[in-house]
């Protein structure tokens, strides 16, 4: 009995112990994520302009926005358009540049870091002025085009081009998938390739059969990481379309429109229901790649498919 009071004590130590290096992640938690989250579901009932008391609607700010808010619908597509494209050209970019960089080049680390840097500035304010200025009218871009006779179009002014700039910019930031995707490569055995090749597999084949279905848990990550950080683009859009979604619109992300609503338009009871939708939305996405991923992602304990 003694000696299993002695362990139970010793247990309670060490969960005192852990609750204590715990505590600056929970308060966070509980002030700063679960908090504001359960203030904006109740915001989100009611409407509220920062200025007086929220008064309660109910679902009326849901119902407004499903059923007679037209920015909200173009908003929406444009982000699905967004997420479409650039979500799997960076998955696409991020696997070539790792794989080049798995053929054991001298610096690796110092090419690595080099890559990795624009996932770290992309996402800044400094960068996007400076993608903004690159697609100028007059900027690098048609210069470089008028070298070979081509006039080219204001890239950032056109509501039919803008978008593609701003997916660029997106595909620029590969660097962190990348990193990733370089990891998974160097968990591929060896032998494998050996042994294909003595069977006469040449490097596609190796590929196809040996390297993309060993990276599938990879891909299944960063598909997934892509898919809810794509959602949340905001300053690309922001700076890009001068804050407004200009031109004609062409880049109101949902973000950038929930962000308006909010802080320009005061209308925060709108806006927390514009982000409980997203979350719903991001939620249900990502519970689409969860549910499939037993038909594509295989682990090396064979029970990805399982």
């Amino acid at each position: 009995m003694k000696i299993k009071s002695a362990r139970n004590s010793l247990a309670s130590d060490h969960n005192r112990t852990a609750y204590l290096f715990l505590t600056p992640w929970l308060i966070g938690f509980f002030c700063l994520t679960l908090g504001p989250m359960m203030a904006s579901l109740y915001f989100s009932l009611t409407k509220y302009n920062l200025l007086n008391s929220p008064s309660w609607i109910g679902l009326g700010n849901y119902v407004k926005i499903l059923s007679d808010d037209e920015t909200f619908r173009n908003s929406l597509f444009l982000t699905f358009k967004y997420v479409l494209f650039s979500v799997p050209l960076k998955l696409i970019f991020a696997l070539i540049v790792a794989m080049i960089l798995n053929k054991g080049l001298r610096g690796l680390g110092i090419y690595r870091t080099v890559y990795y840097l624009p996932s770290l500035l992309g996402g800044s304010i400094a960068i996007a002025i400076v993608w903004r200025q690159i697609f100028a009218g007059d900027g690098v871009v048609n210069d470089f085009l008028g070298w070979f006779g081509i006039k080219g179009p204001s890239w950032i002014s056109h509501p039919d081009y803008v978008i593609y700039t701003i997916i660029m910019l997106t595909i620029w930031q590969f660097g962190s998938a990348m990193v990733i995707f370089l990891a998974g490569l160097k968990q591929v055995p060896t032998e494998l390739y050996e042994a294909s090749s003595i069977d006469g597999a040449g490097k596609g084949r190796q590929f196809f059969n040996i390297t993309l279905p060993l990276l599938t848990p990879v891909i299944f990550f960063n598909l997934v990481m892509g898919i809810i950080n794509s959602f949340q683009a905001f300053t690309p859009a922001f700076v890009i379309g001068d804050g407004r979604g200009g031109p004609l619109d062409a880049t109101m992300f949902y973000t950038l429109y929930l962000y308006l609503k909010g802080f320009s338009f005061f209308d925060m009871g709108y806006a927390s229901a514009l982000a409980w939708i997203m979350l719903l939305i991001i939620g249900f996405l990502t519970a689409i790649v969860f549910t499939t991923q037993k038909y594509w992602v295989f682990y090396s304990d064979d029970q990805g498919g399982k």
